[in-house]
C-alpha cells in the first residue's frame, strides 16, 4: 500500500511551549510573592495585591496557565505522531490556543479585582467558566477529529490518558460550576453547605487527578520512552494502571473533608478508595522508572532524563503520601496545616514542573532543528529545581507537624498551652526557608527561559514537518494471541464512553444520597438565613479571600472545641453559598467568631481589620483600610436576595424590595456601637457589613444550645 505524505503542525506546539514558559514564570513569581507576604505583611500592597487575592491567582496561574499550556504542548506534539496525522483543524488549534490565553488573561484581571466564587481551583466567575467550557470543547473536537482520521489503528497508552482527561475534566467542571448569576461577575453556588463542600472536593481532588496527573501520565508514557529510546516496560501494567486509576480516583474527594460535618459514610468511602489509589499510582511510577532499564548509565549524563526521573519519583512520593494523608489518624495531624502545602508542592514542583522542563528541553531542539544551546545551563537548572523542591518541602513538613502539635498541646492544668498567634509567629523561620526554596526554583525557570531563547535564536522552526505513513486499513485482522484490550484500543469513541462510565460511578454513589437523603443534612431550627447586611458582609469576606487563611469548620477534637467552641454540624451551613470550610489555617477558625468566649466587640473588629497588628502583635494578616473607604454597594442587595430566594432560601417573596431598609437599620446599630467606642464612621461603609457577618458566625448554634439548657 502506497504511503501518504503529510505534515505535522509544529507551529501550534511552539505557541503552547512559549505560553508554558511565560505563564510558568508569572505563576511562580506570584507564588513567591505570596509566600513572602506571610513573612513580611507590608508586602500586601493595595487591596488588589493582598494575600487573599494573590493566592488564588497563583494557584490558577500554575495549574491552568503553566500546567494547562504544558498539557496542550505535549498533547499536540505527541498526538500527531501517535496518530500519524496532522491535527484535525489548524483553525481549531488557533482558536484553542488564543481562547485559552484569553481565559488566563481574564483570570489575571478578575481575581485581583476580587471577582471570585471562592471554590478552590475553581474560583473563576461564571462568564469565564462558560468560556472554559467552550474552549475545552474545541480542544476535544480537535483531538477526536485527529484520532478519527489517524493512520495508526491502535491507540497508544498516552492517548487513553488524553481521552480520559478530556471527558472527566469536562464533567467535573460543568457539575462544580453550576451557579445562579447575580450580575456579570457575581454568582451564588447552586449547592449549599455540606453538599457544596462535597461537590467542590469531588471536583478539587479530581482537578488534581485529571488535570495535574492523568494528562501528565500520558505525556510520561510518550516522552520518557522517547528520551530514553526504550519501549515502555510493561503493556499489561499500562492497562491496569489506566483503568484502575481512573476508576478509583473519582471516589477520593471526601478525604479532604475528614472529621467535618460531611456524613461519616461518605468520609469512609473517601478513605477506602484513597488508600487503594496507592496501588495503581505506584504501578504507573514503576512502569515509568523501569522503562529506563538498560539506560540508567545514560541518566548520569543526560539532563533530560534527570528531569524525568525526578518527576516520576516525585509522582511516586506524592501518590504515596496522598493515601497516607487520607487515613484519619494521619489526617487529624496534617489537615489545615502547612504539611498539606508541602504535599501539594511536591506534586506541582516535582511531578508537573520537572516533567514539563524535561519535555521542553527535549522538544524545543526537535521542532527548531538545532541542538540545545547549553547543556550546562540545563544542568544548573536541574540542580536549582531539585534543591528548590527540597528547601521548599522539608521546612513545611516540619512546620506542619510543629503547627499541629502546638495546636493540640495542653498544660498540666488542662488548658491550651499556646495561643493561635504563638503558633503563627513560631513558624516564620520555616516560611523563610520555603521562600528560599521557591526562589531557587524560580531562578532555574529563568535560566531555562534564557537557554530556550538562545536555542530558538540559532535554530529555525520546522513549522510543517514532513512525514509519511500508509493509510488506515478499514478492516483489521486479529493476530494470534493478541491481548483482549486491543479491541478497545481500536475504538476511540467506545473508549471515551467507557472512560466516562467508569468515572461517573463513584461520583453518583457519593453525591446522590447526600442530596436526596434528608438525614444526611439534618436541619437545625435555630439556623436562620443571613440578614441583608450579613449577606453583603459575607460576599466581601469572599471577595477578599479570607477563606484562604481562615477555616469555618470545628472538628470534634478536644483541642479544637476548647479553642473555638462546639464542633460544627451539617445543619449549620444550609444557607452557605458557597461553603467556607477552608483548607488551611494560617489564621484561627472563625466558625464561632460571634459567639461564646470568642466574641469580641464591634470596635475590636474595626481596629483589627484596619491594622491587625494593633490588636494582635505579630499578626501576619493584611490590613484592610479599603473596607473603611469603600461604600457598600446596596444597589445589589435586591438582586442578591432574589437569587437566594430562587435557590430556596426562605426569605419572604416581597423582601427584596424592603431588604435595604433592614440593612441600614442593622448598619446604623453597629455604627452607633462603634461611636460609643470612640470610632466615628458612617453606616454605609463596607467594614460595617464585614463586622456584621463576623459577629453573626456561630450565634445560631449558640441560640440552639441555650434553648436546650
Amino acid at each position: 500500500m502506497q504511503a501518504e505524505k503529510f505534515y505535522y503542525d509544529n507551529r501550534i506546539v511552539k505557541n503552547f511551549a512559549y505560553a508554558t514558559i511565560l505563564w510558568g514564570a508569572v505563576g511562580m513569581l506570584a507564588g513567591l510573592w505570596a509566600s513572602l507576604q506571610l513573612i513580611f505583611p507590608s508586602l500586601n500592597i493595595t487591596q488588589y495585591g493582598s494575600f487573599g487575592r494573590l493566592r488564588p491567582l497563583h494557584t490558577n496561574a500554575v495549574i491552568f496557565a503553566f500546567v494547562g499550556n504544558g498539557i496542550f504542548m505535549g498533547v499536540y506534539y505527541s498526538l500527531q505522531r501517535l496518530c500519524k496525522a496532522r491535527m484535525y483543524s489548524d483553525t481549531l488549534s488557533k482558536i484553542h490556543f488564543w481562547g485559552w490565553q484569553l481565559i488566563i488573561v481574564a483570570a489575571a484581571i478578575t481575581l485581583p479585582m476580587g471577582y471570585t466564587s471562592s471554590k478552590e481551583y475553581a474560583e473563576l466567575e461564571w462568564p469565564i467558566d462558560i468560556a472554559i467550557t467552550l474552549i475545552w470543547v474545541v480542544f476535544g473536537w480537535n483531538m477526536f477529529g485527529t484520532i478519527i482520521k489517524r493512520r495508526e489503528k491502535h491507540l497508544y497508552v498516552a492517548i487513553w490518558f488524553y481521552i480520559a482527561t478530556f471527558v472527566t475534566v469536562a464533567m467535573l467542571h460543568i457539575v462544580n460550576s453550576f451557579a445562579l448569576p447575580v450580575s456579570l461577575f457575581k454568582s451564588y453556588s447552586w449547592y449549599a453547605g455540606v453538599q457544596d463542600a462535597l461537590v467542590q472536593w469531588w471536583y478539587g481532588h479530581n482537578a488534581v487527578a485529571f488535570f495535574l496527573t492523568t494528562p501528565y501520565l500520558g505525556l510520561m508514557y510518550y516522552f520518557l520512552p522517547k528520551a530514553a529510546n526504550r519501549p515502555v516496560y510493561s503493556y499489561k501494567l499500562s492497562i491496569i494502571h489506566f483503568w484502575s486509576l481512573i476508576f478509583l480516583y473519582i471516589w477520593a474527594g471526601p478525604h479532604h473533608l475528614l472529621y467535618t460535618a460531611l456524613p461519616n459514610w461518605a468520609q469512609s468511602l473517601g478513605v477506602v478508595f484513597s488508600f487503594m489509589l496507592i496501588f495503581p499510582s505506584w504501578g504507573g511510577m514503576i512502569n515509568g522508572l523501569l522503562t529506563l532499564r538498560g539506560a540508567w548509565d545514560r541518566v548520569r549524563d543526560d539532563v533530560i532524563l534527570k528531569f524525568m526521573v525526578v518527576a516520576v519519583t516525585s509522582y511516586g512520593m506524592a501518590t504515596f503520601e496522598g493515601p497516607m494523608l487520607s487515613l484519619k489518624n494521619v489526617n487529624a495531624i496534617a489537615h489545615f496545616t502547612d504539611w498539606i502545602v508541602a504535599h501539594v508542592h511536591v506534586g506541582a514542583l516535582g511531578w508537573n514542573g520537572m516533567l514539563t522542563f524535561g519535555i521542553l528541553y527535549w522538544l524545543i531542539p526537535k521542532i527548531f532543528n538545532t541542538p540545545l544551546y547549553s547543556k550546562k545551563l540545563a544542568n544548573n537548572h536541574f540542580w536549582l529545581g531539585t534543591l528548590g523542591i527540597i528547601f521548599y518541602a522539608v521546612p513545611l513538613y516540619w512546620a506542619g507537624f510543629t503547627q499541629s502539635s502546638m495546636w493540640k498541646q495542653f498544660t498540666e492544668a488542662g488548658i491550651l498551652k499556646y495561643s493561635f498567634l504563638e503558633t503563627v509567629t513560631y513558624l516564620k523561620p520555616f516560611y523563610m526557608m520555603r521562600s528560599f526554596g521557591g526562589a531557587l526554583y524560580l531562578i532555574g525557570v529563568f535560566i531555562m527561559f534564557y537557554n530556550v531563547y538562545k536555542t530558538v535564536k540559532r535554530g529555525k522552526l520546522v513549522a510543517d514537518e514532513a512525514a509519511e505513513a500508509a493509510p488506515l486499513q478499514k478492516e483489521y485482522v486479529k493476530h494470534a494471541g493478541e491481548h483482549w484490550h486491543r479491541w478497545i484500543e481500536r475504538k476511540p469513541v467506545q473508549m471515551m464512553i467507557l472512560s466516562l462510565i467508569v468515572v461517573i460511578i463513584g461520583g453518583v454513589i457519593e453525591m446522590v444520597p447526600t442530596f436526596l437523603v434528608k438525614s444526611n443534612v439534618p436541619t437545625i431550627a435555630s439556623v436562620k438565613p443571613y440578614t441583608p447586611l450579613e449577606l453583603q458582609g459575607r460576599d466581601i469576606y469572599v471577595r477578599e479571600g479570607c477563606y484562604t487563611c481562615h477555616s469555618q469548620m470545628i472538628r470534634p477534637f478536644r483541642s479544637e472545641t476548647e479553642r473555638y467552641g462546639e464542633y460544627s454540624k451539617a445543619g449549620e451551613f444550609i444557607y452557605d453559598r458557597p461553603f467556607q470550610w477552608g483548607s488551611k489555617r494560617t489564621g484561627p477558625d472563625l466558625a464561632r467568631e460571634g459567639a461564646g468566649n470568642l466574641k469580641k466587640s464591634d470596635g475590636w473588629h474595626f481596629r483589627h481589620l484596619r491594622e491587625p497588628s494593633s490588636m494582635s502583635e505579630g499578626s501576619i494578616m493584611p490590613a484592610y483600610p479599603g473596607l473603611i473607604e469603600n461604600k457598600l454597594d446596596t444597589a445589589s442587595t435586591p438582586a442578591k436576595i432574589r437569587a437566594m430566594i430562587k435557590l430556596g432560601v426562605p426569605y419572604e417573596k416581597e423582601y427584596p424590595a424592603t431588604a435595604n431598609k433592614d440593612l441600614m437599620t442593622q448598619a446604623q446599630h453597629i455604627a452607633n456601637n462603634l461611636k460609643s467606642d470612640s470610632i466615628k464612621i458612617g453606616p454605609e461603609r463596607e467594614i460595617i457589613a464585614v463586622i456584621a457577618y463576623l459577629q453573626r458566625l456561630g450565634t445560631d448554634i449558640s441560640k440552639s444550645e441555650n434553648a436546650k439548657n
